[in-house]
């Protein structure tokens, strides 16, 4: 395979990339990235996401976000960047289709919730999660667990990581050992990430009545932009100007992080992907645009992440979670199959390891259901 002459030299080429955990032979009709992608869109994990949320519970509303389209947000935004920077646009989308595959169900609540529960057990990290889906959870090939994605993939897929947990996983891991950078377009859709994330809570929020215009009047980011809408049109319908105020923020984003990233690319003149992950951080906002998005996010976790109405899903959701947890601990025997010890096995953590799995896999109504299942005398 040649190298694509039409990316920069500090892009990703899959030509050049640093293989899988098990060789397979090259595909012949598109490129290793572009194989990464497809294998992430047809798992289950990933249609799965298509029933968890991040805030607002699956059943709460139709039009709510969703953990898939985030993840489509995501790579729709990383990829539109990508263009101005000669990233390679397929790793981008594989990573961003990727990132959140670990997620549990209720958002922060259940992770938040799984991770105390598995704290006895070596704790629960979604991004780490997110790898382990793709490296052994899906079960879709003969030759091997998981989907056998490029190292490349796999080192966007993990934004973040404990030393501790770092040390077990060899050369994925070594980067957070050795304080180093992934590639650029691993970089890029973490910021990706932040911009959608931002963004559609804002939609969501006042959408579901939990925020107010008026709220968000005193975030200078979203003041300048709805100082803008209404200055250009004049009389438009609030729905309408609430569309216009958040696209203008994301374009004032993206622009931001173009230009930034260019001009910090330009100073360390990397000439090779490697000389990226030696680089410091090169795909960053303008210290203004940081501190605007900074502002944007503390202003999101005060007036709508903690609104009451939300803590009081994210309660139950912390019950169900751990609830779940527990009974599965007490007795295996009311687990599927699958995720028992086989038997004559007693390894605590090898079962809660399993339990972990089962339960970061269920989409919100799943494990509502679930619950009820298992809790529940009217449902069996």
């Amino acid at each position: 395979m040649t190298l694509n002459a039409d990316l920069a030299p500090y892009a990703a080429q899959p030509a050049t990339s640093q293989g899988r955990r098990f060789a397979e032979p090259p595909p012949s009709s598109r490129t290793e990235f572009q194989r990464d992608r497809d294998r992430i869109i047809h798992s289950a994990a990933f249609r799965r996401l298509e029933y968890k949320t991040q805030v607002f519970v699956n059943y709460e509303g139709d039009l709510f976000r969703t953990r898939l389209t985030h993840s489509l947000e995501v790579a729709q935004i990383a990829r539109s960047v990508a263009r101005n920077l000669r990233l390679n646009e397929d790793l981008i989308e594989a990573i961003a289709l990727a990132h959140d595959l670990g997620h549990t169900p209720f958002g922060h609540a259940g992770q938040d919730a799984l991770n105390a529960c598995m704290q006895s057990y070596g704790g629960f990290e979604h991004n780490l999660q997110s790898l382990r889906v793709v490296d052994a959870l899906e079960e879709r090939y003969g030759a091997f667990d998981g989907l056998n994605l490029t190292f490349e993939t796999r080192e966007g897929i993990l934004k973040h990581c404990s030393l501790e947990n770092a040390a077990k996983l060899g050369a994925i891991g070594q980067r957070f050992i050795d304080r180093k950078q992934p590639s650029l377009e691993a970089q890029l859709v973490d910021l990706a990430d932040t911009i959608a994330y931002n963004n559609h809570d804002i939609d969501d929020g006042l959408r579901s009545g939990l925020l107010t215009v008026e709220q968000l009047a005193q975030v200078d980011l979203f003041a300048r932009h709805r100082h803008e809408v209404e200055a250009v049109f004049p009389g438009i319908g609030e729905r309408r100007a609430i569309y216009e105020t958040v696209r203008r923020m994301i374009n004032a984003l993206i622009v931001d992080l173009i230009q930034t990233s260019q001009d910090r690319i330009a100073q360390a003149q990397p000439a090779s992907i490697d000389a990226v992950r030696s680089s410091g951080t090169l795909i960053a906002f303008s210290d203004r645009m940081r501190q605007d998005a900074a502002l944007m996010k503390r202003f999101l976790h005060e007036n709508l992440y903690r609104h009451y109405l939300v803590n009081r899903m994210t309660t139950k959701a912390r019950r169900i979670i751990t609830a779940l947890f527990d009974a599965f601990m007490e007795e295996p025997n009311l687990l599927p199959p699958d995720y028992r010890l086989p038997a004559g096995q007693n390894d605590m953590q090898a079962q809660a390891r399993k339990i972990a799995d089962y339960i970061a896999g269920m989409t919100d109504r799943y494990a509502t259901r679930e619950h009820r299942r298992l809790f529940m005398v009217e449902e069996l």
